[in-house]
């Protein structure tokens, strides 16, 4: 009797765990080692450099690299408030991505870079993270004199690349 009792409760816990199977859609099995890269890009960091003739700043984004424009802009303003951001230059760059977010879907930052910060390069004099506001990720930067830039994306891992000359635009050719 003992023996029966055990194959019916090792039968039932066979069928229950083939029930609770069937019943998990097959996206939901066991996660992935890979991470998937989120379905809007995500902007975790920015960072910057001095070359000989140039300097350098970098977005790196997780996901795939949304449209991205740069402007010229008289003051740099946090999106939302409208504050004026308080970066020492004469001259600024908003670098906007959109559709973006440097926030996760729980609403948790994912950004690491800087959010307000005065760098001495030749060209480059400050940097902050302007927006992170439904949907769209706003960046600017500050320069003493008027800056001459080049950009481009560069692939595996994305990122926006913004190439500010130390000379004249003339050798920029």
């Amino acid at each position: 009797m003992l023996h029966r009792q055990s194959l019916a409760a090792a039968a039932a816990g066979i069928l229950l765990a083939a029930g609770v199977g069937a019943t998990i859609p097959a996206g939901a099995a066991a996660p992935s080692r890979t991470a998937n890269p989120p379905a809007t890009a995500r902007v975790v960091d920015v960072r910057w450099g001095g070359h000989s003739t140039f300097d350098r700043l970098v977005v790196d984004v997780r996901g795939k690299l949304p449209p991205v424009s740069v402007t010229t802009v008289r003051v740099l303003r946090y999106d939302g408030s409208g504050h004026r951001v308080p970066l020492a230059g004469k001259f600024f760059l908003e670098i906007r991505l959109s559709p973006a977010a440097a926030h996760d879907e729980s609403g948790r930052s994912v950004y690491q870079g800087p959010r307000l910060l005065k760098i001495h390069l030749p060209a480059l004099k400050g940097v902050a993270l302007t927006g992170d506001f439904e949907g769209v990720v706003t960046i600017g930067a500050a320069f003493d004199t008027k800056p001459v830039y080049k950009s481009f994306a560069l692939h595996s891992p994305e990122r926006f690349v913004l190439d500010i000359a130390h000379r004249p635009a003339a050798c920029w050719r």
